[in-house]
């Protein structure tokens, strides 16, 4: 219990640190020593602390118990042992018998417990409180708990697209104060020791538009020595498009770059291209046919045969680049 208390209060005092440091370097912190992660590393050492202090109580309040029934104990057998002993003096004379009596009647009278509430009562500083509730982190309060750079400015839950199989796995999602987007894989503090699976400064990063409840956030994995080499885009999926679009603003208001791109399928962008081509070949049969009008004896008549042939090649064309797209959407 003691070391779990001394570790936490060394957190509680990194905690104070790093947040003065923030506040001293108008924000620009370490991944790891953004004072987001490590209040939430002080709620484990709390949550840690409390279940061995917990634990220890319980000890203790078993090792009360058992003496309370030991002591019940001896006064049921003190007890047992003196209406043995008022059995054999019975054949006495009866003003020894009638002493003896009175001496029962008194013992009997006392409860098993008496001498273990006189106990508890001369000891009340030192013992516990059976009845007395048990703590819990959510009571507790240490140093900087509410500073503005503990706070983070969105948080919640996203998928993000995956780069293998293309399917989309949620994660829990936070933007802090010191400009940073962590992704974890839960919001719990106290099952494991909360650390960051990737983390992205977002001053260098560029984040694109939102098409629906989608957006994209190109950048660094700064966590990690490895991330920090190569750029990375991570696409985003939010609940609702209401969603994406609060998380966009805030990513926005911090971020370095922005653009206008939005997230386009590799499907869409098969079935775009097909209808391009389709386009080029009805422009070039609209060429050829101009070419080989008729002579200008008949231009007015021929010129207007020649339009309504290219407005049935253009049409057909239409058509055939629709049922073309249509066709791809379907596969």
């Amino acid at each position: 219990v003691e070391k779990s208390r001394n570790t936490s209060q060394k957190h509680i005092e990194l905690l104070g640190q790093h947040t003065a440091a923030f506040d001293s370097t108008g924000g620009s912190v370490k991944p790891h020593e953004d004072p987001y992660i490590i209040q939430r590393q002080v709620y484990h050492r709390l949550h840690k602390q409390v279940v061995d202090e917990n634990a220890n109580r319980e000890d203790l309040i078993a090792v009360q118990n058992s003496f309370a029934q030991f002591e019940a104990h001896i006064v049921q057998t003190f007890q047992n042992g003196f209406q043995q002993f008022h059995q054999v003096v019975t054949t006495q004379a009866d003003q020894v018998r009638n002493m003896y009596g009175d001496m029962m009647t008194v013992t009997q009278k006392i409860p098993p417990d008496y001498e273990w509430n006189g106990f508890v009562k001369r000891n009340s500083e030192v013992l516990i409180d059976p009845n007395a509730p048990k703590r819990s982190v959510e009571n507790i309060g240490f140093p900087n708990q509410d500073h503005r750079a503990t706070q983070p400015l969105i948080a919640g839950s996203l998928e993000k697209k995956g780069k293998m199989f293309k399917s989309y796995s949620a994660a829990y999602y936070v933007v802090t104060p010191s400009k940073y987007l962590h992704e974890f894989k839960s919001d719990d503090d106290f099952a494991k020791d909360p650390a960051p699976e990737a983390s992205l400064y977002l001053p260098d990063c560029i984040i694109g538009a939102v098409d629906g409840a989608k957006f994209n956030v190109k950048g660094k994995h700064v966590g990690s020595k490895i991330g920090g080499f190569t750029s990375h885009e991570y696409a985003l999926k939010a609940h609702t498009p209401q969603d994406a679009q609060k998380w966009h603003d805030t990513i926005a208001s911090v971020s370095g770059q922005s653009s206008g791109e939005k997230p386009v399928s590799p499907q869409q962008s098969r079935v775009s291209s097909m209808g391009t081509k389709e386009s080029e070949a009805a422009k070039e049969e609209e060429q050829e046919s101009s070419a080989t009008t008729a002579p200008a004896a008949s231009e007015q008549e021929g010129g207007s045969v020649a339009e309504e042939g290219q407005k049935g090649e253009k049409e057909g064309g239409l058509r055939e680049t629709e049922d073309v797209a249509s066709s791809s959407g379907k596969a």
